[in-house]
């Protein structure tokens, strides 16, 4: 009988040893929960405010997100320009991300940002602060905080005026609007509260402490930047990462995800990836309204060497811009399918935007899907509750803007609704899974 013992032990060894060398190598994934600005899950959410409201909030900070964009992929922009507009400078900012900062842990909620690089929180002492719901850090009574020194290759944000008197690193962002957000660069702990209800850390993450923050009241804390520098939270982790959100006009849903690392899988059909000033771009190829393709030159969607055009993915955004031949073709298409059905609004303050009475659901029963085409065969279907909205007089509108800046178009986040977006910065494709977040894996 010892001879069969032997050989149970070494089997139990191996097996052991497989699972535990399993444990060791199996690429790293972190993920946490989403919460929109509007939903019952923000300390932000307004009872009172209509649907109608919100998204004229929304379409107001999107024109604005429009401008930091293109101020952001024009090799003209100035650094100030360049880095302008990382936090939403009113009320009105997407997707937030809940996590903790130091040791022992302090709670944050951060605005997820595709169109920025750097984490950055505020932090105590407050030369000049602005309101937030969760607890503002002190980094002096973290266990796990160290100041960031100037010969460190990750202080590269401010590019002049870099260091302070004790050679700690210092960073300063600009807005359009001229105001600041600026402190001391430091490395830090991170706790995740997992989709189910359990805790990730990721030790030594570069981050900002904002220490003197000249922007509006009632933000979150700051910044969960997603860009691809190597400063962001997304190359700490590896090169990979991804969200899924669910239905913007519900206010209770709960599955809306962000997963980074190289553990992300990543399933859908992709498309090419390009980085252009960390932004990322991917090849619009055409639009078609059901089965039929409109009638758009595809130069309408390249980018200039200027920096001018193309088309940026973001997740800043809600609406989706688009260059004002492919905005006219496509406005022109959902005309000739609503015109002398629905009634058309006029009064919207711009004669562009294309707005009817009736309600989405009842009355464009049967709408056919706008479809995005992308290089290499993927696709973006925008049913009605991506591609129409609700508006103040008892009507709605397109989800689609004209681009008023150069020509550059944005897939804005109400396009990628019940997709699963997924970047690769290595194998550089972009990719879109199109499933109710709730059933992604966790």
């Amino acid at each position: 009988m010892s001879w069969r013992f032997n050989v149970f032990l070494c089997l139990s060894f191996l097996a052991l040893t497989t699972k535990t060398l399993a444990a060791i190598t199996k690429p790293q994934k972190l993920g946490t929960r989403l919460i929109h600005y509007d939903s019952i899950y923000s300390p932000y959410y307004n009872s009172t405010a209509t649907a109608a409201d919100r998204f004229r909030l929304a379409v107001h900070k999107s024109r604005k997100r429009l401008a930091y964009l293109q101020a952001r992929a024009s090799f003209s922009a100035s650094d100030d320009d360049a880095r302008a507009g990382l936090v939403a400078d009113e009320n009105g900012v997407q997707f937030m991300a809940n996590f903790s900062i130091g040791m022992p842990p302090v709670p944050q909620l951060l605005t997820m940002d595709t169109g920025s690089d750097l984490l950055w929180v505020q932090c105590k002492p407050c030369t000049k602060c602005f309101e937030q719901s969760s607890p503002v850090f002190d980094p002096s009574k973290s266990s796990t905080y160290a100041n960031l020194p100037c010969n460190s290759p990750s202080c590269s944000i401010s590019s002049s005026d870099k260091c302070d008197p004790l050679n700690n690193c210092k960073f300063s962002l600009g807005y359009l609007d001229g105001t600041k957000v600026a402190g001391i660069m430091g490395t830090e702990k991170l706790t995740f509260e997992t989709n189910d209800e359990g805790e990730t850390t990721i030790n030594d993450v570069v981050f900002g402490c904002g220490h003197d923050n000249d922007v509006n009241n009632g933000q979150p804390s700051g910044v969960l930047g997603l860009g691809p520098d190597s400063i962001s939270l997304v190359s700490k982790l590896g090169s990979k990462f991804s969200y899924c959100v669910g239905s913007i006009r519900d206010p209770k849903y709960s599955f809306n995800q962000l997963n980074l690392g190289d553990g992300v899988i990543i399933e859908g059909d992709s498309t090419p990836l390009e980085l252009f000033h960390t932004l990322y771009y991917v090849t619009l190829e055409g639009i078609s309204v059901a089965e039929n393709m409109l009638k758009i030159d595809p130069r309408v969607f390249k980018r200039t060497y200027y920096g001018n055009g193309g088309v940026v993915i973001d997740s800043g955004s809600t609406v989706t811009f688009l260059a004002t031949l492919a905005y006219d073709s496509l406005s022109d298409q959902v005309k000739s399918l609503l015109d002398g059905k629905l009634e058309r609004v006029t009064d919207t303050g711009d004669p562009k935007t294309l707005c009817y009475k009736g309600d989405i659901e009842r009355d464009l029963s049967g709408f056919p899907v706008v479809t995005f085409h992308f290089a290499g065969g993927a696709e973006l279907g925008l049913d009605i509750g991506s591609l129409f909205v609700k508006n103040d007089a008892g009507g709605f509108c397109m989800a689609v803007r004209e681009s008023d800046h150069n020509g550059l178009n944005v897939i804005g986040i109400m396009a990628q609704q019940s997709y699963n977006i997924a970047f690769d910065l290595i194998g550089k494709t972009v990719s879109f899974q199109r499933i109710d977040c709730e059933l992604l894996e966790s």
